[in-house]
């Protein structure tokens, strides 16, 4: 088993121990998804880009936590779905690639459709 695999494994043990899978329904993990991601949205409000981009370690060690805090729920809604995370992405990637040429949206920050016919 890969180390996605563990980890999926290791949650539903974790919340089966707790008797919490009766409220890991895709409404309730999207919904505590979007609220550790507020948290972690707080760790950076009002920092100038480049104070972002350079956290002390001990800031640093909280958004870790909250980035882990986003993948588990992300994790576990997907497990809950069937959604298999990995080949969703490289198809995700697949449609972005199409959708936002290289050649054509180089340094630019606008939405496909500013160029599309």
């Amino acid at each position: 088993m890969n180390d996605l695999g563990n980890i999926k494994k290791r949650l539903r043990e974790f919340a089966a121990a707790r008797d919490w899978d009766q409220y890991h329904s895709p409404k309730n993990l999207s919904m505590a998804l979007i609220a550790e991601a507020a948290e972690l949205v707080e760790h950076f409000q009002w920092l100038t880009e480049e104070q972002s981009a350079q956290l002390p370690p001990d800031k640093l060690d909280e958004v870790s936590h909250e980035l882990a805090d986003i993948f588990v729920y992300l994790l576990r809604m997907a497990d809950k779905l069937g959604v298999d995370l990995v080949d969703a992405a490289h198809r995700k990637m697949d449609i972005n690639e199409k959708k936002y040429p290289a050649d054509q949206v180089r340094g630019s920050s606008k939405k496909y459709t500013a160029y599309i016919d």
